[in-house]
Formats: C-alpha cells, structure tokens, sequence
C-alpha cells in the first residue's frame, strides 16, 4: 500500500514539475495579420494591389517592397516569424525590423510558421516589418502574418482579424473628431467656422470637415491627384444605407444649389442628399464654412451651406435641403478629419480649425472656444493608434494617420482663447442660389 502511494505521489510530483517547466518554456504567440496592418510600396491601386485580399499574393514583382506596421508597448526581445499559406516558386527574401535586416531562403515545399529572427525593440512605438525578394521568381510565396512571441511582443498594438471589416478600416486608420461646446438652452440657426490645412498635408482620400451637425456635414475633399471638392451632405431620417430604399416622405429635397453644384443622393454610412462643387481649394489657405438649419412648415427643417474661398473673395452657396420628420435647430457642432483611401491610410495629415462661431435665432452671436477630441472604432479598439488633437496657435486641431507614436487620448478636452471678433457676415445678403 505504501508503495503504491509513493508511484501516485510521485506521478503527481512528475507532472506538476512537466507543467511548471513548460510554463517556464513556453511563450504566448502574437499574430500579426497581412490585412489590416500592411501596405506595398511604390504604391499601386487597389486593383492591382498585392495585399488586397488580407494576403500577400499574386507577388511576381521584385520592385514591390512590403511593409507591415505594429505597435510596441513593451521594450525588449521579441522573435518573428511570417506565416506562408503556399511558397509557390520559393525565393530569397530580406526581413528588416527595428535597424536589423535578415536574409531568409524559402523553398518551393515549404508552408507553415518559418523563423526570421530575433529582434530587440528599443523603445516603445510603431515598426514596420519590411519584406523584400532578393531574387526573381514567377510567382512569390503566399504570405498570411506574422507570429510574434517575446517580451516586446506582450503589449501591441495592430489589427487583429477582420470582425466588421476592420481589414477594409484599419488600412484607412482612424479618424478624428473635434466637438465644440456650444451655448445651451439657445436655439442656434448658424454655425462658422474657418479651416486651413497646412502645405503638405492635402494628401488624396483626405476628407476635412468643417461643419458637421447632427444629420450632416460639410467640409473639403481631395478625391484624386486633379480634383478636390467642397462637399455638404444631409442625413434622411429613414436608417438605411441604400437610397433607393428611402420613402418618398422621408427623402431629402433639394432646395436650391450653386450654379456649378452637383447635387444627388448617397449610402453606405447612412443614406440622404448630398452636394458637392468641384473647386481646387490650396493647402495653406485658410477657407470660411458657414452653415444654417432653421424648422419650416410641414415638420421640416431647412439646412443651407455658404463657402468662402479668398480666391473667389465673396460667399459661394453650395445647396439648401429640407429634412423631413424633422423640427429642430442646429446642435451636436464637430469637425473631423478622415481618409477614405485604404491606400493612403500610411500618410500623415493635418487640419486646423478655427475662429468657431454660432448664431441663434435672434441673430446673437456667441464664440465657441471649448472643445473634445475623439476618435472612431479602430482608434478605440486600439488597432490604430496614430491620432492626436488638440490646440496649436490658438485653432484646434487634428492629426492622424502615418504611424506616428505622440498619440493623444480620447477624450481629452481643449480650451482656446477667445478672439473677439465675430464673423463680419451680412445673412440678409448671403447668396440663395
């Protein structure tokens, strides 16, 4: 009996011990998906890119570098490895992480995890892992991650699967908001606000808005290397993203537009009407919004958009909608900057806004100097955590994208002095169509 308690004491003793070492043995695997977190350069479109379908594949090209982005929040060691699906023709490639590149072969009968290295993360911050064919080959391997263990890799930052599309969202990164205080218990029918993105900064997919409301928003685009827009939309009040599926008593009517002004319908974030002037708006310039929303009859409200740019010297209107169900003044005054590019999700930008003003419906005026920043989903899912705001020369601003590491809180709330000088605005005279 005695002996068979020793064979049980020790099988436990010997099992407890097996556990305990691998504890000590074993590290906790990171991956790091392709999708989400990777862009190539020179940069192609997205129908000819490698990294579309959250792989890299369909790589035949030794002139595409690959780079994919990850946060460090820890220093320290960490080992990589990259995840192939299928090796295809193989080839020599060059691994570059944190200053230290590696060359690894990979043959055609190889998939699975195969190692790089080890790495040493010197400070906390965002790194790229830079991939690189040495060597010609018809078709290059077939690529999903990278797996990550080590001391670094215990605290990171990136997009982890693609729940909700964050594929498609993390490669546009995270926007910004900036939301002003306003007056309470007025009944505010005007909104100013005055926008300068510096030189350099009007990078294409770039949306800065100025104006946004509670069913809107108005402000200026880059949507390719030769046209720019100035861009005002309303919300209907039916919850669709499909226009075509909006009653005919809850769609957006069209008032009255500027001369140039395309005006139609959109979807996809909601659904309503939207207008846009073509315009070449110049980064360094500073452009003036002015935005109206006033109850008419039939349980209606009217929203009406003015746009001064210094080079035309007078205010432009841009269009006037009339929301149904809808009897209310303007509230809930924001501006944003977003990209809506997947491919340029890897430049940074910046916008500032300033001089905010709001009029109420018996024509007082009232400075608004307080302001909250946020962010989107990714920004607090912590996929992307390049974004930041704040105020800078007395304007608030925003700044995203590009990977940069002196991120600023969500949430955190910003003060600029007053200026005194309310907007030298005669609304009589304010152009109608």
């Amino acid at each position: 009996m005695k002996s068979i308690k020793k064979l049980l004491f020790l099988f436990f003793f010997l099992n407890l011990t097996f556990a305990y070492a691998q504890s000590l043995t074993s590290e906790k695997e990171s991956f790091v998906p392709i999708g989400g977190n990777t862009w190539e350069y020179p940069q192609s479109d997205n129908k000819e890119s490698i990294v579309k379908t959250g792989k890299i594949e369909h790589w035949n090209d030794a002139g595409r570098t690959v780079k994919t982005f990850v946060r460090f929040g820890k220093t320290g060691n960490v080992h990589v490895s990259v995840q192939v699906i299928k090796a295809n023709d193989g080839g020599e490639f060059t691994f570059t992480l944190a200053g230290k590149s590696v060359d690894v072969s990979i043959s055609p009968d190889q998939k699975g995890q195969i190692n790089i290295a080890d790495f040493t993360i010197a400070d906390t911050g965002y790194y790229a892992i830079e991939l690189k064919a040495k060597t010609v080959a018809s078709l290059y391997p077939t690529i999903d991650g990278y797996v990550l263990t080590g001391a670094a890799s215990e605290q990171m930052n990136f997009v982890r699967n693609n729940e909700d599309n964050f594929f498609y969202w993390g490669r546009r990164g995270p926007s910004t908001h900036m939301g002003y205080e306003q007056p309470k218990d007025k009944n505010i029918e005007y909104f100013y606000n005055e926008v300068t993105v510096p030189k350099g900064n009007d990078v294409e997919g770039s949306y800065f808005m100025s104006n946004g409301f509670n069913v809107g928003y108005f402000g200026m685009q880059v949507n390719s290397s030769t046209e720019r827009r100035i861009l005002f939309s309303v919300w209907s009040p039916f919850t669709t993203d499909d226009p075509n599926e909006i009653p005919d008593d809850h769609k957006i009517i069209l008032k009255t537009k500027g001369q140039a002004v395309h005006t139609g319908e959109f979807g996809n974030e909601g659904s309503g009407g939207q207008s846009y002037l073509k315009f070449n708006w110049v980064a360094g310039n500073t452009y003036k919004f002015l935005l109206r929303g006033r109850p008419i009859a039939n349980n209606y409200t009217a929203y009406t958009a003015w746009f001064y740019a210094p080079e035309v010297g007078e205010w432009q209107i841009i269009a006037e909608f009339e929301r149904p169900q809808t009897n209310q003044y303007l509230s809930r005054f924001h501006s944003f900057l977003e990209n809506f590019n997947p491919e340029q999700g890897i430049y940074q930008r910046e916008v500032q806004f300033s001089n905010q003003w709001v009029a109420d419906d018996k024509g007082n005026w009232y400075e608004c100097t307080a302001g909250r920043f946020t962010v989107d989903n990714t920004g607090h899912k912590g996929y992307r955590m390049d974004y930041a705001g704040g105020v800078n020369d007395n304007r608030f601003y925003l700044r995203n994208f590009g990977f940069f590491n002196d991120y600023v809180p969500a949430g955190s709330t910003f003060t600029r002095k007053p200026n005194g000088v309310k907007p030298k605005i005669n609304l009589k005279m304010l152009p109608k169509k």
